[in-house]
């Protein structure tokens, strides 16, 4: 297996991989009991190489599980390949293409997909087509070489086929957990700003145009507050971007402590922030601001980015009614936010 570059599982990163460590480490433990079981069942049927082989594939599936514990890549995925395909055949050769043994090979097919890139994953795929057409060929010309009766060939190929099955049921559930967890971060990356959290200035507008549609049927107005940090660039030329990007960091806490559950936030650009509320007027858009303002004033930033910056804010406010665009209500905001600027900063005007 080599790094996956399928976009869903690149999305996961590395909070994919213990799992999928973990999912290596169960096939291995399931393997190994199948196989004990498998040691009895052709010990009663009278195939003593068939169930001695059990005992190596035993032994076999133990160094993949410390392999897999150990993110020993290469070593866990040959003995897999190699013990697979030799137990495949050996089955065929002893008991029969009846036995089902060959079923194991296709467990192959999703795992080669999902794990590798495209043209070594076709590669793998040929490898494990040649090796189900020389079974099946072998099984045409060889007669079996312990042959079992009739009744327990039918048991053994019930058997793994059940096996078969249910491990192929189990690795598509964890593949599509893997992937609906995959989707989920990337829907979260598409829509918010990966320092702060926040909303990011595309998914904003399409939320602030769905909360214009709802309040078409209502009238409601909604309240703009554009919030600029006093001086940032100073911050970061002083203290240098890591203190600048923990005090947006810090910003965006205390926006999310001082607004509404209703209320949304995102990171419009560089120090630049904005929110809207519903159904606020332009008197508590401006008590909003101002609560947000004061508690810029009351935070410990020396306690909170390990530097004593103080930050304050200027904030630009306007209301947006349902009879007009949004860029009309921002410009409106941004006007006043100059006009905040102009006035001396750490200040909220409409």
């Amino acid at each position: 297996m080599t790094t996956v570059k399928d976009p869903i599982f690149n999305a996961l990163g590395k909070h994919r991989r213990p799992e999928f460590w973990l999912v290596f480490m169960r096939c291995a433990q399931v393997a190994s009991l199948i196989d004990v079981a498998f040691f009895f069942l052709f010990h009663a049927l009278g195939s003593p190489i068939l169930a001695w082989f059990n005992v190596i594939s035993v032994a076999i599936y133990i160094v993949v599980y410390y392999a897999s514990k150990n993110r020993r890549k290469k070593i866990a995925v040959a003995l897999i390949w190699f013990e697979v395909i030799v137990h495949a055949a050996l089955g065929v050769a002893l008991i029969g293409w009846g036995s089902g043994f060959h079923y194991y090979l296709f467990m192959f097919i999703p795992a080669i997909f999902l794990s590798t890139s495209f043209k070594p994953a076709l590669m793998a795929l040929a490898v494990l087509f040649a090796c189900l057409i020389g079974l099946d060929l072998m099984s045409w010309f060889i007669a079996p070489i312990e042959p079992i009766n009739p009744f327990a060939l039918k048991i053994v190929h019930m058997f793994n086929m059940s096996v078969v099955f249910f491990m192929f049921s189990y690795l598509s559930f964890y593949y599509l957990k893997t992937a609906r967890r995959a989707q989920k971060k990337l829907n979260i990356m598409a829509t918010t700003d990966p320092l702060t959290e926040l909303y990011n200035r595309r998914h904003m507008n399409n939320l602030i145009d769905k909360a214009l549609l709802r309040s078409t049927n209502t009238n409601q107005v909604i309240g703009i507050i554009l919030i600029d940090i006093d001086h940032f660039k100073k911050i970061n030329d002083e203290y240098g971007h890591k203190v600048g990007d923990d005090v947006l960091v810090k910003v965006a806490q205390i926006l999310k402590k001082e607004v509404r559950q209703q209320d949304l936030i995102s990171r419009w650009g560089g120090e630049e922030f904005l929110i809207t509320l519903p159904d606020s007027s332009l008197t508590d858009t401006k008590l909003s601001a101002e609560r947000i303002r004061e508690a810029f004033l009351n935070c410990h930033w020396l306690n909170e980015v390990g530097v004593d910056v103080n930050p304050t804010i200027t904030a630009g406010i306007s209301e947006l009614k349902h009879t007009e665009n949004l860029d009309s209500a921002i410009a409106r905001a941004d006007r006043a936010l100059y006009k905040g600027k102009e006035g001396g900063r750490n200040r909220v005007e409409a």
